[in-house]
């Protein structure tokens, strides 16, 4: 590709002022999940795979975690499988989890390994099952209504939390060069297979790996407060107190929540940033602007969005 002149010398300001960003995450480990409206276009796709390679060129170990709902709901519509959801989580019978092993597993996983190995990277892609990865154990749901006296619980068959991850396989992987691409498929201590919230999966790799940064893709711009813009440069106790009165409520608190338990188990910051932005992962690592949310334990890092 041919730059002109004007072009080239934007090309090295830009690769200039990303230089003491590189400096700062060499060797340190960025863990992304990866999923909504990033995985169905074709140029957020391109972008995306693009921006991991990059991280693994300058010294950064980036470790991706992947969601795939629309993919799984697409292909239970065609098979005639109804979907149900109880406060947001697939009802998984056995039928159900074998659809749910067949796209995360199969299809999507390997599809991001080879888009990653198109954009010249070296990817590996596993489910929580390979090498007992993720030890999964069943979710327990319980719902209550005002009539009751004691909450129903709930059984939505083979969907789990996260027991224990094995940090041994990423880290084989990782020091062998590879970007490991993970599924969030656990098992549990009777063999059976569950179906884990990638968020969840993503958040407790990267407190085993203790990383760096922990972004989390998603389909709106970041935090918003009750005047709608964007909140970024957040405490944990700020973030508290934001679910307190309300500001932070519906879908966005699962996120958030996972969020917050990786930044309180040692994981320096977590991002919540827009996957609808080309490249979006770079802005957030190498730009003091970002494209999200910021969440942090320390005070003085909140004069440095990165």
């Amino acid at each position: 590709m041919s730059l002109s002149r004007n072009e080239a010398e934007t090309t090295a300001q830009v690769i200039s002022r990303a230089l003491p960003y590189i400096q700062r995450f060499t060797g340190k480990t960025v863990v992304v999940k990866y999923g909504g409206n990033a995985m169905g276009d074709d140029n957020l796709k391109e972008s995306f795979a693009r921006d991991i390679v990059l991280m693994k060129l300058v010294g950064i170990n980036p470790v991706v975690v992947h969601g795939g709902g629309p993919q799984i709901g697409e292909l239970l519509d065609r098979l005639s499988i109804e979907s149900r959801f109880i406060d947001g989580m697939r009802v998984t019978d056995s039928k159900t989890m074998d659809v749910v092993e067949m796209v995360l597993g199969a299809t999507v996983n390997k599809e991001i390994v080879n888009m990653i190995s198109a954009a010249g990277g070296k990817a590996f892609g596993v489910t929580g099952k390979d090498g007992q990865l993720i030890k999964a154990k069943k979710l327990v749901v319980s719902h209550k209504t005002p009539e009751m006296e004691v909450p129903e619980i709930i059984d939505i068959g083979h969907v789990g939390e996260v027991a224990s991850i094995n940090k041994s396989v990423i880290d084989m992987l990782v020091n062998s060069g590879f970007i490991p691409v993970i599924a969030p498929i656990g098992v549990g201590s009777d063999g059976a297979s569950y179906n884990i919230n990638a968020d969840l999966v993503a958040g407790k790799v990267a407190e085993v790996l203790d990383a760096e940064k922990l972004i989390l893709l998603t389909n709106v711009a970041g935090l918003k407060d009750k005047s709608g813009e964007i909140l970024t440069g957040l405490t944990t106790a700020r973030v508290n107190e934001l679910i307190a009165d309300e500001t932070i409520y519906g879908g966005m608190l699962p996120k958030i929540r996972c969020a917050l338990e990786a930044v309180r188990a040692g994981v320096s910051s977590a991002h919540i940033i827009d996957g609808r932005v080309e490249h979006a992962v770079m802005l957030e690592i190498f730009t003091d602007e970002g494209v999200g949310t910021l969440i942090t334990n320390q005070e003085s890092d909140l004069g440095e969005l990165n």
